[in-house]
C-alpha cells in the first residue's frame, strides 16, 4: 500500500483516538470493518462513546454523516425516504430520505420494530434501496454503524438473525480504563474537539483502501485453518448452529482488512485470530446444554479447539 494512504490511516486513528480514549482496539476494528465494505454493530449500555465513534470516523475520512436516532414509532420512509406529489410539477417527487450519505449511524437500532429494522436490509446487502418499484444507488462508500443497547432493557426489540448477519462486526467499547477517564474528566468537550476535526484522508483514498484489501495474500494453510474453525462450529455440540459460507468469506475479508491496516501484504494467523470474536461472536449461539454460555466462551471455544497452522 502506498505512504499516503498508510499515512491517512495511521492519521485517522490516531485523531479518532484522541476523541474516544484508550480505545484503540475498538478504534482499528471499527477502520478494519470499513476497509472491508462491511457494517459495523456496536453493543454497548448508553454513554459510553459510540455515537462520537461513529461521528468521528465521519469526520475523520471526509464522510457525508447522518444520524438516524430508531424509536418505536420511526417508519421504513421516514429512513428511505418517499414520493410525494407536488402541486406544481402535477407529479411525484422522490424527496430522498437520510439513507442516502456514506456514513449511516442508526442509534440504537433495537428501539424500533422489526419492520422499520428491515428498512435497511437490503441498502447494508446490495448498496440500494428500491422505492415503489425503482431502484436507487447508495453513495460510495456506504458503511452503516448502528448503535444497540443491551436486549435487557426497557423497550428494545432484538434483531432479526437476517439483520445481524448483515452485520461483519459486532463490537463493545466498555467502561474506559482509570488514565483515559480522567483525561476525560480533565479535558475538553468531545463535541468541541470533534468540530475542529481535519479530514486525514478524503473519501476517494477510503475507496482506493478499499479496493486494495482483496490484493492481501492468504496462504493455502490460513485458509485451511478458516476452514476448519467453520467446520468445528458447525460439528460440535456446543454450538446451536455453524458458521455459514457468508460468515468465512467476512472472516477472510476481515483479517486482510487488519492485515492492510498494520501495513502487511498477507494474512498471518494472529490477525484472524484477532478479528475472529468481532465477526463472529453475534452469529454464533449456545446449544441448550452447552457449557458455554457467553459470547466470549463460544469464541474461545473455537480457539481452543482448532489447531493453528504449522
Amino acid at each position: 500500500m502506498g505512504a499516503v494512504l498508510e499515512n491517512g490511516l495511521d492519521l485517522a486513528i490516531r485523531q479518532v483516538g484522541s476523541i474516544i480514549l484508550g480505545k484503540e482496539r475498538a478504534i482499528r476494528l471499527a477502520l478494519t470493518c470499513l476497509l472491508a465494505r462491511g457494517h459495523l454493530l456496536i453493543e454497548d449500555l448508553p454513554g459510553m462513546g459510540k455515537t462520537t465513534l461513529a461521528h468521528a470516523l465521519a469526520h475523520s475520512l471526509g464522510l457525508h454523516y447522518q444520524r438516524i436516532q430508531f424509536t418505536s414509532d420511526l417508519l421504513p420512509a421516514d429512513i428511505l425516504g418517499a414520493a410525494v406529489y407536488e402541486r406544481q410539477r402535477e407529479t411525484f417527487v422522490f424527496h430522498p430520505g437520510p439513507i442516502f450519505a456514506q456514513l449511516i449511524l442508526a442509534d440504537e437500532i433495537n428501539r424500533a420494530t422489526p419492520k422499520t429494522q428491515s428498512a435497511l436490509l437490503e441498502a447494508m446487502e446490495e448498496g440500494q434501496v428500491t422505492i415503489e418499484g425503482e431502484t436507487r444507488p447508495l453513495p460510495e462508500p456506504f458503511f452503516v454503524i448502528a448503535t444497540q443497547n443491551p436486549a435487557y432493557q426497557i423497550g428494545t426489540f432484538p434483531l432479526p438473525e437476517s439483520q445481524l448477519d448483515r452485520f461483519l462486526m459486532r463490537i463493545e467499547l466498555g467502561y474506559p480504563d482509570v488514565q483515559a477517564e480522567r483525561a476525560l474528566l480533565e479535558g475538553e468537550d468531545r463535541r468541541d474537539l470533534l468540530a475542529r476535526l481535519p479530514v486525514a484522508m478524503a473519501p476517494e483514498q477510503l475507496h482506493e483502501a478499499q479496493a486494495r484489501v482483496s490484493s492481501i495474500h492468504v496462504a493455502p494453510p490460513l485458509l485451511d485453518y478458516v476452514q476448519a474453525l467453520l467446520t468445528f462450529s458447525r460439528q460440535s455440540n456446543r454450538f446451536r448452529s455453524g458458521l455459514s459460507p457468508r460468515a468465512g468469506l467476512g472472516l477472510l475479508r476481515a483479517a486482510r482488512a487488519w492485515a492492510l491496516l498494520h501495513h502487511r501484504g498477507h494474512v498471518l494467523p494472529e490477525d484472524v485470530q484477532t478479528v475472529l470474536s468481532a465477526v463472529v461472536s453475534h452469529r454464533l449461539h449456545p446449544a441448550e446444554d452447552s457449557l458455554e454460555q457467553s459470547a466470549a466462551d463460544l469464541v474461545e471455544r473455537l480457539l481452543t479447539a482448532v489447531t493453528l497452522p504449522a
